[in-house]
C-alpha cells in the first residue's frame, strides 16, 4: 500500500491552533535495511497517551512511503491511510507501535528524508523530512531517545549519538538525549575520516571525525581546527560542554542547505566544510569556520533546547546565528564582522521586510515551513538577540542564558519561554520588546537635533510601514547607541545606549561647550533605517574621524550611495570631495586592511535601486549599471598614481595562511587590483593569475580580467585546471554569469545550463548559475525580459525535482514592483506561467502566490 499524495490545495497552519500531540514517545528503535531503490525501515515506538490531551487522535505523518505491515503490541492492525499520513485506533494505555515501510532513496531528488548522493545514503529531516522515512509524529515538540541499527554493505554507516555494536554488514547507534525527529540523521557509504580528539573542560574525552569521500582527506584540517575552536569558545563564553562520546561531521555533495545540526552527526554541504588554499578563497575559509561553529553551537541552542513548533524557528536560529557572529568577531575582526553582517542584512533581509514576502521573525501562519528559512528568521532573529543583550547588558545577558539552559534543558520551547528568563533575571517587562518577534517590517527612525547653549537634544520618531496582514504597527523598544564628537574628532560623549520606547522621544545631553557632531546608531545597534538630514561635509568628517568603526564605514557608504543617486537622477559627476576622502582613507596604512577593503566596496546596484524606489524614482537597471561603471572608472583614475604602490604594499608574501590578518590584506589587494585593472588593461591581473599559488589570488585575478573583458584565455585555462573539482567549478560557473555584460547575462546563463558539467539536480551547481543571474542586477532586469524568462523556465523544470531549492530561488522576483510597468508586465507573465504549471509543489505555489499578489 502507498499513502495518498500530499493535498494539492495548500493548507494554512496557524500559531493560534497549536495543540500538543496526544501521546508521549518514550523510545524509538529503528532498523534500516539499505537498498538504493528499496530500503526497508522497521520502526518500534513506545507511545504513552497524554492525560487530558486536547487532541487524542492517533495520527502519524508519512509521505511517499509504502506500508508493508503495522502492529500494536505484536498484533497486526490495519491503519487508515490518509493525506499526509495514517490514523489508527489505539489502546487507552501505553502501547508499542511497530511498522515496516519501503522507500526509494535513489528516486528522491527533493533531497528530503533518505536520499542518495553519488552513491552515498544521506538524510535531511529538517523541517519535515522524517515523515519520508517512516510513519511518525513528525513535529518538533515530540522528543524521544533513539536506537538505530543500519544493515547494508557500505563500509561506513553512521547515525546520531554514540556507537554501539558493529560488525560485518551492520552498525548500531544510540542517542541517549531526547530529540525531535527533525534531528535524526543517517549516512552510509564509502567514506574516509579525518580524526582528532577533544577534551572538555570537565575532562571528558571526545572523538572527532570529519567524514569525506576518498580523495578529499586533504581538505579537512581547517574544518577540524574550526570545530575545536568552537568547542573551546562555547565552554569559555557560554559555559556549554559537549555531551556525547563522539562528534561526527559528514561532507555531502548534494544538499539543499549549508549544513544541518543533527545531534552528534552534523551533515554538511561539501562547500561548507572542505577547504584548501588551492581550491578555497579567504571568504570560503571564513564561511566554513562560521558554519561549523553555527552547527556545533546548535547542540545547546537547538538540540538540547529545541522549538515547540515551527513558528518558533527563530528561537533556535536567531540565537545560534548571534552566537556564531560573536565567535567570528572573536576569531577575526569585530568591526569588520559587524559591517559585513549589516551589508548582508540590508541586501537580503531589508528587501524581504519591505516586500510581499515580509513576515515577523515568529510568523503567525504558513503553508510550507521550508519557505520560512529566511533572512528574517536567521539574520533579523540574530539582530533581535543583539538588541536584547545591548539593552540588559553583558552580565545580565549571560545570567539569563544560564537560567535558560538550566530551566529548559530537554524541552521544546517558545519565544515566551525565552523572554521570561530575561524578565526573571532582570525584572524588566518584555511585553513591548516582544513586538520585534511578532511584527514584520523594518522600522524607520527619523532624527532631528537642536543645540541651545550647552544643551544638545536629539529627537527621534519611529514608524513602520504596513506589511502583509499587519496594517498597524505599535512603537517598539529601540536601543540607539549614540556618541558625540567635537570639531577635532574627539569624543565629548562616549557611546551611550538610549532606550526608545515611544513613537516620538527626545534625549538631552548637558554641559557641551560647542555644538557636537552626533554619531548615531553606532555598531548598528538596531535593525532600522536611520533618516537624518545631513551634509556631505559632515559625512566626510565622520568618514575621517568617527571613533566608531561601523559609523565611519556607514558615512562612506552614504556618501557613495548619494553620489550614485546624483549621477543617475541629476547627471552629476562623482563628488570630488568624497573621492578625495576615500583616497585618503585607502592610503592610511594604520587602518585595518579589511576595513579599508569594505570602504572601497561600493553599494550594490540592487541597493541603489531600492534607494531610488524609496525616493519616489523608478529605478532603471541600465542607468544604475552605467553609473556604477563610471564611478569605479573615475575612482581608478583619481587614484592612478597611488594604485601600483598600494597594490604592491598589500601583496601578501610567504605561504598562504587563512587567518584574519592575511585575509584582510588580500581583500584590500583584490579591491586595489580591481581599480588598477581599469587603467592598466589587466596587465597586473594577468601577472597575478599566472603567479597565483592560492585560489583567493587566482580567482580575484580572473574576476578582474573578466570584468574588463580580457580574461578569455585565463578562463579557459582555469576550466581545464579545475574541471574535475566540483566546488571549484561552481565558482567558475558563477563567475561566467556575474561578470557578463548585462545584455549577455541571460544568454551566458542559458548556455551554461546546456554545459556538460551543469547538473540541475545538484543545488550548488543550480545556484551557481541561476543564483548568479538573479544577482546580476542589470542582467536579470534587462529590458528584454530574457533573465526573467530563463529563471522561470528553469524553476519550472527544477520544481518537479527539488521543490525546496526552487521555492527559495523564487525570491529573486520579490522586488518586481519597484520597476517600470514594462518590466512588471514581463515578470507577471513569468510568475503566472510558474503558477499555472501542472503539479506545482506546495513550496513553490506559496512563494509565487505571495510574490504575485504583492
Amino acid at each position: 500500500m502507498k499513502d495518498a499524495s500530499p493535498a494539492t490545495a495548500p493548507e494554512t497552519f496557524y500559531l493560534k491552533d497549536y495543540k500538543p500531540f496526544g501521546f508521549e514517545v518514550e523510545s524509538v528503535e529503528l532498523i534500516f535495511r539499505l537498498a538504493p531503490e528499496a530500503t526497508r525501515v522497521l520502526s518500534k515506538i513506545r507511545f504513552v497517551p497524554r492525560e487530558g490531551a486536547a487532541d487524542p487522535r492517533f495520527f502519524l505523518h508519512g509521505e511517499e512511503l509504502e506500508l508493508i505491515s503495522a502492529q500494536i503490541d505484536g498484533e497486526p492492525v490495519a491503519p487508515r491511510l490518509i493525506d499526509g499520513g495514517l490514523e489508527c485506533d489505539v489502546p487507552s494505555e501505553p502501547f508499542t507501535w511497530e511498522s515496516e515501510v519501503q522507500i526509494n532513496p535513489a528516486a528522491n531528488t527533493a533531497l528530503e528524508g533518505l536520499y542518495m548522493s553519488n552513491g552515498m545514503y544521506c538524510t535531511q529531516c529538517e523541517a519535515e523530512g522524517f515523515r519520508k522515512i517512516t510513519f511518525y509524529p513528525d513535529r518538533p515538540d515530540v522528543m524521544s531517545t533513539f536506537k538505530v541499527r543500519i544493515e547494508g554493505t557500505e563500509p561506513v554507516m553512521l547515525s546520531n549519538g554514540n556507537p554501539g555494536d558493529s560488525g560485518a554488514g551492520f552498525a548500531e547507534w544510540h542517542d541517549p538525549w531526547p530529540k525531535p525527529a527533525y534531528l535524526f540523521a543517517l549516512v552510509a557509504g564509502e567514506l574516509v575520516n579525518h580524526p582528532d580528539r577533544f577534551t572538555t573542560a570537565s575532562g571528558k574525552d571526545v572523538e572527532l571525525n570529519i567524514w569525506v569521500r576518498p580523495g578529499d582527506e586533504t581538505k579537512c584540517a581547517f574544518g577540524m581546527e574550526a570545530l575545536k575552536k568552537s568547542m573551546t569558545w562555547d565552554e569559555e563564553v557560554y559555559g556549554r560542554e559537549y555531551d556525547l562520546d563522539v562528534f561526527n561531521i559528514v561532507a555531502v555533495d548534494d544538499f539543499n542547505m549549508g549544513a544541518m545540526e543533527n545531534k552528534g552527526l552534523n551533515i554538511f554541504n561539501s562547500s561548507c566544510v572542505l577547504a584548501s588554499p588551492e581550491t578555497s578563497t579567504d571568504m570560503n575559509f571564513e564561511r566554513i569556520e562560521a558554519i561549523i561553529a553555527h552547527e556545533y553551537f546548535h547542540n545547546w541552542t537547538g538540540n538540547r533546547i529545541t522549538c515547540r513548533d515551527w513558528f518558533q524557528l527563530c528561537l533556535k536560529e536567531g540565537l545560534t546565528v548571534y552566537r556564531d557572529a560573536q565567535f567570528t568577531a572573536d576569531m577575526r575582526s569585530e568591526p569588520v564582522k559587524r559591517i559585513s553582517d549589516v551589508i548582508d542584512l540590508r541586501a537580503r533581509q531589508f528587501p524581504e521586510d519591505g516586500g510581499p514576502l515580509a513576515h515577523p521573525p515568529r510568523p503567525e501562519e504558513f503553508q510550507e515551513i521550508n519557505n520560512f528559512y529566511t533572512a528574517t528568521v536567521y539574520e533579523k532573529g540574530a539582530e533581535v538577540i543583539g538588541m536584547l543583550k545591548r539593552l540588559v547588558g553583558d552580565e545580565a545577558y549571560y545570567k539569563a542564558l544560564d537560567l535558560y539552559f538550566d530551566r529548559h534543558d530537554g524541552q521544546a520551547c517558545t519565544i515566551e519561554d525565552w523572554l521570561e528568563v530575561f524578565e526573571d533575571t532582570t525584572g524588566r517587562d518584555m511585553a513591548q520588546f516582544k513586538r520585534w518577534y511578532s511584527d514584520a517590517g523594518t522600522p524607520r527612525l527619523k532624527v532631528a537635533e537642536e543645540y541651545d547653549g550647552e544643551t544638545f537634544t536629539l529627537t527621534f520618531q519611529q514608524s513602520t510601514a504596513p506589511t502583509p496582514g499587519q496594517d498597524i504597527k505599535e512603537p517598539r523598544v529601540i536601543p540607539i547607541a549614540v556618541g558625540l564628537l567635537n570639531d577635532a574628532g574627539e569624543e565629548v560623549v562616549p557611546t551611550t545606549v538610549l532606550e526608545m520606547t515611544e513613537a516620538e522621544q527626545s534625549f538631552t545631553f548637558e554641559g557641551l561647550s560647542e555644538r557636537p557632531v552626533p554619531s548615531i546608531l553606532r555598531e548598528f545597534s538596531a535593525p532600522v533605517v536611520l533618516e537624518r538630514e545631513t551634509s556631505a561635509a559632515e559625512r566626510t568628517f565622520l568618514l575621517a574621524h568617527d571613533t566608531d568603526p561601523f559609523n565611519r564605514w556607514e558615512a562612506g557608504r552614504a556618501l557613495a550611495r548619494e553620489a550614485r543617486l546624483a549621477m543617475i537622477t541629476e547627471g552629476a559627476a562623482p563628488d570630488a570631495a568624497y573621492l578625495e576622502a576615500l583616497t585618503s582613507l585607502v592610503r592610511d596604512d594604520a587602518l585595518d586592511p579589511a576595513f579599508r577593503a569594505l570602504v572601497l566596496s561600493p553599494p550594490s546596484q540592487s541597493e541603489i535601486a531600492q534607494a531610488l524606489h524609496e525616493a519616489g524614482t523608478t529605478p532603471d537597471p541600465a542607468a544604475i549599471h552605467d553609473a556604477a561603471e563610471t564611478f569605479s572608472q573615475t575612482l581608478a583614475q583619481a587614484m592612478a598614481d597611488s594604485l601600483p604602490r598600494l597594490y604592491a604594499a598589500t601583496t601578501v608574501d610567504g605561504p598562504y595562511v587563512p587567518d584574519a590578518e592575511g585575509a584582510g590584506k588580500r581583500a584590500l589587494n583584490s579591491a586595489i587590483l580591481g581599480l588598477l585593472s581599469r587603467i592598466d588593461g589587466g596587465e597586473a591581473a594577468a601577472k597575478q593569475y599566472e603567479a597565483a599559488d592560492n585560489m583567493t589570488l587566482q580567482l580575484s585575478a580572473l574576476a578582474c580580467l573578466l570584468r574588463i573583458e580580457k580574461g578569455a584565455d585565463q578562463s579557459a585555462a582555469f576550466f581545464e585546471q579545475w574541471k574535475d573539482d566540483r566546488l571549484v567549478m561552481d565558482k567558475w560557473f558563477g563567475l561566467q554569469v556575474s561578470m557578463a555584460r548585462p545584455e549577455a547575462a541571460a544568454d551566458v546563463a542559458r548556455s551554461l545550463c546546456d554545459h556538460a558539467l551543469f547538473d540541475m539536480k545538484n543545488p550548488n551547481r543550480f545556484r551557481a548559475v541561476m543564483g548568479a543571474l538573479a544577482g546580476h542586477h542589470a542582467g536579470f532586469h534587462h529590458a528584454s525580459g530574457a533573465g526573467y524568462a530563463l529563471l522561470a523556465e528553469k524553476l519550472i523544470a527544477l520544481d518537479a525535482l527539488n521543490p525546496q531549492t526552487t521555492a527559495r530561488m523564487c525570491a529573486a522576483f520579490q522586488t518586481w514592483k519597484r520597476y517600470d510597468d514594462d518590466r512588471q508586465g514581463k515578470v507577471r507573465v513569468e510568475l503566472e506561467r510558474i503558477l499555472a504549471t501542472e503539479g506545482l509543489s506546495r513550496d513553490t505555489n506559496e512563494m509565487v502566490s505571495r510574490i504575485l499578489n504583492a
